[in-house]
């Protein structure tokens, strides 16, 4: 995102609602929006917040270049006062956000800002499409590398992403999310990344005959030799051909003792990877790895496991990158508090028909409840910013659509943890960005605090997300006035 003019990467009525609070005076009224998404992404029982690096380096540069006024000044809707109002503009607001690779659940603020209406409506736009997608792609990869049971899940989708932002800043996610590696160049580049990847079908179709074109690759990356087997045949003539070639390697003493094997790409795989693994047996090969691609997704390489299949590197493509079985995140950004005359923040609440879509209010914090005993998440508990609760007193959490749904924690058998940091603070950057492998140790040791059952891809448990009392009690009253208006 640096260096990169993206202050026009926002929908037209962000930008006509903003002229309209530069007209009436309103635009430096103090607002605090909440950005957070109201359901799990493919059935899943959490997510993974990501793309926050990416939102730091949108805020930390947005502003309007000569090029971008010039172009809003032809559309012909917009004011010379408004105009003039843009040329200078610069984030100078407050936001606070859950660090990349935390788990997160449904209605828990992502990030939450508090800054003049007029900035913080321009934001909204870049900001979803930033959160989201990043989101999505690190909470499916969560999926697949669940499925690979500790296997090494290599990201391979870049050909097939929505383009070069999506398959580069896509395969950063999954990476966070757990993925070994990627065959982005540049992501491993711009990330600081492992990058991995063998050959293609296209090598050994542009050499006399396999064989000839499995020696030149062993001799090539004799210490990274993986050979695609399924060009023809795949056992009557990959394998072979791939373990002929082992030979000379093993003969020759270029033979790693890791880090060599063979790829399946079509066909069988549950079968195919058997089959090869008993020739590679045989030949004297135990160590040589089978790893495969083929349109892989959680679902496939849970059903292949089931089947006995011997694959113990998985690349994953198409499906990950794309998040084809829910192609969106959801996320929304609300207003939950405005200053009013006196300066003081009243909540705001947004009703609908729709139960899931009746907003929290007010100012508020996230405090993720821990069983002191396991380390494994317990609840998390959307509160007001200002209350406060410790470890050493005692909680009733309950479910506020069903109060019968509830848990008391008695003091001393938890711990507390607020997830939202400070990341700008009157406009000025307070955060440091980990690097992306650092980012993803910790979302390893996020996901280690749910249960498996929590884990689990099909009809996961769910992990509960209350309202404290004063916030549930703020939610009732707004509601009750509005329903009489």
């Amino acid at each position: 995102m640096k260096g990169r003019d993206f202050a026009l990467l926002t929908d037209l009525y962000e930008l006509t609602m903003m002229q309209g609070y530069y007209e009436t005076g309103a635009q430096n009224r103090q607002v605090v929006f909440d950005l957070f998404y109201r359901k799990n992404p493919s059935g899943n029982g959490y997510a993974i917040a990501a793309g926050l690096q990416q939102a730091i380096e949108y805020l930390d540069e947005l502003c309007f270049s000569e090029e971008d006024i010039t172009y809003l000044e032809s559309l012909n809707i917009f004011s010379e006062g408004f105009i003039g109002y843009l040329k200078d503009f610069r984030f100078t607001g407050e936001v606070y956000a859950v660090p990349e690779g935390t788990v997160v659940f449904p209605h828990e603020p992502l990030m939450r800002i508090k800054a003049p209406i007029i900035e913080a409506q321009l934001i909204e736009t870049a900001l979803l499409n930033i959160i989201n997608h990043q989101s999505l792609i690190a909470t499916k990869a969560s999926r697949v590398v669940h499925a690979a049971q500790g296997d090494p899940v290599l990201e391979f989708g870049l050909r097939r992403a929505q383009g070069p932002d999506a398959g580069t800043l896509g395969a950063r996610a999954a990476v966070i999310a757990g993925c070994a590696a990627t065959s982005n160049v540049l992501t491993g580049k711009l990330y600081n990344v492992p990058v991995k990847g063998t050959h293609a079908h296209s090598w050994v179709m542009s050499f006399p005959d396999e064989l000839t074109a499995f020696r030149a690759y062993a001799n090539l990356f004799p210490d990274a030799c993986i050979l695609l087997v399924d060009t023809y045949n795949t056992l009557k003539s990959g394998v072979p051909h791939a373990i002929q070639v082992f030979d000379e390697m093993k003969e020759k003493g270029i033979l790693p003792e890791k880090g060599f094997g063979i790829r399946l790409d079509s066909g069988d795989l549950a079968y195919l990877s058997k089959r090869a693994r008993q020739m590679l047996d045989e030949a004297g090969y135990p160590n040589a790895l089978i790893s495969a691609s083929s349109d892989l997704d959680e679902n496939l390489i849970t059903s292949l496991k089931l089947q006995g299949s011997t694959i113990s590197l998985w690349g994953v493509g198409t499906k990950l990158i794309t998040s084809d079985d829910c192609p969106a995140f959801g996320g929304v950004y609300k207003l939950a508090a405005e200053e009013n005359e006196n300066g003081d923040f009243e909540p705001k609440i947004k009703l609908s028909n729709n139960v899931e879509k009746v907003t929290n209010p007010g100012i508020k914090k996230i405090v993720r409840i821990y069983d002191k005993a396991t380390g494994k998440i317990k609840a998390d508990l959307l509160a007001l910013e200002e209350e406060v609760f410790t470890e050493d007193m005692d909680l009733h959490i309950y479910d506020t659509n069903a109060k019968w749904k509830s848990m008391q924690l008695p003091a001393g058998t938890f711990k507390l943890r607020e997830l939202l940091v400070p990341v700008f603070v009157e406009g000025k950057l307070v955060y440091e960005c980990p690097e992306t492998m650092d980012i993803q140790a910790y979302c390893n040791r996020e996901k280690d605090t749910l249960w498996e059952e929590q884990k689990r891809l099909k009809n996961p448990d769910i992990v509960p997300v209350d309202l404290s009392d004063k916030l549930s009690a703020m939610k009732l009253k707004l509601i009750e006035a509005a329903t009489k208006i």
